[in-house]
């Protein structure tokens, strides 16, 4: 049983860690601030939850398990809210999305680079 516990607790801590690696990938190669910050606060929490429950997997049914799940409930809920409190101080301060037409404008451009001189 304990062997089964162990996988289990592996397999969350290394789901976790994968996307804590997603995100911060994202947040090196994506364009602009709000898909950063999208990529940056879905696999934070994603690989936060992971990370703690096989943490608390390991650590068996102690003390140390009601900690985990405290810091668990606490991150789960000040995760998400304080995305969106930077994401609306964002668009507070004129920081605006990029539209679908921002977008083929900037992909046309692009093309235009990279055909060259006519």
């Amino acid at each position: 049983m304990q062997a089964v516990i162990d996988i289990l607790s592996w397999i969350f801590i290394i789901g976790g860690s994968f996307f804590a690696i997603v995100g911060a990938v994202g947040l090196v190669r994506f364009p602009d601030f709000w898909s950063r910050l999208h990529a940056v606060s879905v696999t934070d929490s994603a690989g936060v939850i992971l990370l703690i429950v096989g943490m608390a997997l390991q650590a068996g049914l102690t003390l140390v398990t009601v900690k985990l799940l405290l810091i668990l409930a606490f991150l789960f809920i000040t995760g998400p809210t304080s995305t969106h409190a930077v994401a609306n101080a964002a668009l507070v301060s004129g920081l605006k999305p990029r539209s679908s037409v921002d977008r083929d404008d900037a992909d046309a451009a692009t093309q235009d680079d990279k055909a060259g001189p006519t």
